[in-house]
């Protein structure tokens, strides 16, 4: 079986950094996640943006993830932001009552 991956390609802006997400982010791929923004939050944007446009999975390790690192963003005065949610991430997120728990910035067409 393939090993799933997550690739993360980081985009510094002024006011933001923006994390480009591609893959599946689940109980084998959120430790790097967790690394890289820990370490943007190391001297914190005002803003860190998660483009989901190319997630293609995440499993209930993923979503916890989300949230702890929305958390850790607000405790270092930043927000994290999700952009280019896709449908299915969506529906995921209103079944278990996280979407409120995050701030989504858009929605993928």
């Amino acid at each position: 079986m393939e090993r799933p991956e997550l690739s993360i390609e980081v985009q510094h802006e002024p006011d933001e950094v923006i994390l480009h997400l591609a893959g599946e982010i689940d109980v084998l791929t959120v430790a790097n996640l967790s690394a890289i923004v820990n370490e943007t939050l190391a001297e914190p944007p005002p803003r860190i943006v998660l483009d989901m446009a190319g997630v293609t999975f995440c499993d209930s390790q993923g979503l916890g993830t989300l949230v702890v690192l929305s958390r850790k963003a607000q405790h270092a005065r930043s927000v994290l932001s999700l952009t280019n949610v896709g449908e299915f991430l969506m529906r995921v997120l209103d079944i278990t009552g996280l979407r409120s728990a995050l701030m989504i910035s858009s929605v993928a067409n």
